[in-house]
């Protein structure tokens, strides 16, 4: 339901706009789980492996996905903001057309590549065929992936986060059912975990293309809006591409850094996956500011409030750093206890608990360059969030990571500062550039105002 982000207390809005979001990340993280945790349940270590290869593997494309889909939420946003109702109409459409054929290819090339992804893994022996089994499957499912996804984009783009919260709710409950049944009731083991993952995604496009009819939510699409336009298409893929490159980069690094951690030994590798779990549960708020900030920031600026879009990021910037600080309280204090909670093993939570005190500082870093991403989104600057990203991830966080695991041996804290480090040079490179945006807009403002003087003038 297309719904005015423009008007009204623009703290309010953030708020009610970013929890159904943030609910929404969450359900999609516990989604995830699902698979591995069932398979654990009912089936043999090849079985979990192969499943959470694959896994691994499905999160990286999805992120992708939503990620080239937040160029359709800011053209949408900014459409409905300047009450341009053929426009966004034209967005949609074109959104349509773009993904569909785009996820149609992707999927006969990734059914082509699944050996060589699987062996580029590096999958052990025992778990090959599962794993080709759950990414055939899984690749033969993108299409509806993908649906969701622009979906759950369009709505976000009218305003709307509740509803892509109920499509991701019912496929998270349609996803353990039909695990339950698939894995435990007919052994189909990853196959039947690759199965529930796609089926439970068709239904939830379905049931949202079925409420989409029945509410009338205000899409207005006729034939000619999804004949693909060169203009809207490359501000579509402009936005979105940067955005999607960096999310895969960053996926990357993630396992760059885990393959560090691994070449320590099992009590490291232990402790630095642990760790991973737990801060991915803490980064969902990182992350649905950003997403927050680059709808509500969209339409702002495209009813002309840019007071109000960059009101909003201030207001984001603020929530963030104060739940990242709470967090660092907490895990400055209990790090231990909390690790313990997935490990008995003392080695594990000694290490697990200094890799956490390092690392859990990124939970206020990432929050401030999630929120500057998110606003350069909505202003067509999707470019400098992926350079300030590809640059952190090149020049620190790697190679630090990688120096920290050479030169301190006997402990896990420098390269949880490692990760935080890098978005140290985020943070600075995005200040750098909102403070230069800032400054241009103020010459121009001056500007207009000499010419709006001169032109008065003239007229008396």
């Amino acid at each position: 339901m297309e719904k005015n982000l423009t008007t009204g207390s623009v703290f309010k809005t953030l708020i009610s706009f970013s929890l159904p979001f943030l609910l929404s990340y969450f359900l999609q993280t516990l989604y995830g789980m699902a698979d591995l945790f069932i398979v654990g349940q009912f089936n043999s270590v090849e079985s979990t492996t192969a499943v959470s290869i694959g896994s691994q593997i499905m999160h990286m494309l999805t992120v992708m996905i939503v990620g080239l889909a937040m160029g359709s939420t800011v053209m949408i946003g900014r459409a409905v903001g300047a009450r341009k109702q053929e426009e966004a109409s034209t967005a949609i459409g074109n959104t349509v057309t773009l993904f569909m054929g785009l996820s149609v290819v992707v999927s006969m090339v990734l059914l082509l590549l699944v050996k060589p992804i699987v062996a580029v893994m590096s999958t052990p022996e025992e778990a090959v065929d599962g794993t080709r089994l759950y990414l055939t499957i899984c690749f033969t499912g993108i299409p509806f992936i993908t649906a969701y996804n622009i979906i759950s984009s369009i709505f976000r783009g009218m305003g709307d986060s509740k509803s892509p919260m109920y499509f991701i709710a019912i496929a998270c409950a349609a996803n353990i059912v039909l695990d339950y049944l698939l894995i435990c009731g007919m052994k189909l083991g990853p196959a039947g975990a690759a199965l529930g993952t796609t089926l439970s995604q068709t239904i939830s496009v379905l049931v949202s293309l079925g409420i989409i009819l029945k509410q009338k939510s205000g899409l207005v699409l006729k034939k000619e809006h999804l004949r693909p336009r060169k203009n809207i298409l490359g501000s579509l893929l402009k936005i979105g591409l940067p955005v999607a490159f960096q999310d895969g980069f960053i996926q990357i690094s993630f396992i760059v850094v885990t393959v560090i951690a691994n070449s320590r030994g099992l009590n490291d590798a232990a402790a630095v996956g642990i760790v991973e779990k737990l801060i991915s549960f803490l980064f969902l708020v990182p992350s649905s500011m950003l997403s927050t900030v680059s709808a509500l920031a969209a339409q702002n600026i495209g009813a002309g409030r840019d007071d109000r879009a960059k009101q909003t990021l201030r207001y984001a910037i603020m929530l963030s750093v104060s739940f990242g600080a709470l967090s660092v309280l907490v895990m400055q204090l209990a790090a231990e206890p909390v690790i313990g909670l997935f490990s008995s093993d003392a080695e594990v939570i000694r290490l697990g608990g200094q890799y956490m005190r390092g690392y859990i500082w990124d939970c206020i870093l990432a929050g401030i360059h999630f929120c500057f991403s998110g606003y350069f989104c909505a202003c067509g600057l999707s470019l400098f969030s992926f350079l300030h990203n590809s640059v952190s991830i090149v020049c620190a966080r790697i190679p630090l990571a990688y120096l920290a695991s050479k030169y301190f041996a006997d402990t896990l804290f420098p390269m949880g500062l490692a990760t935080s480090a890098g978005s140290c040079v985020s943070v600075a490179i995005c200040i750098c550039v909102f403070l230069r945006m800032q400054r241009k807009e103020r010459k121009h403002g001056k500007k207009q105002g000499m010419v709006h003087a001169l032109r008065d003038h003239g007229e008396k």
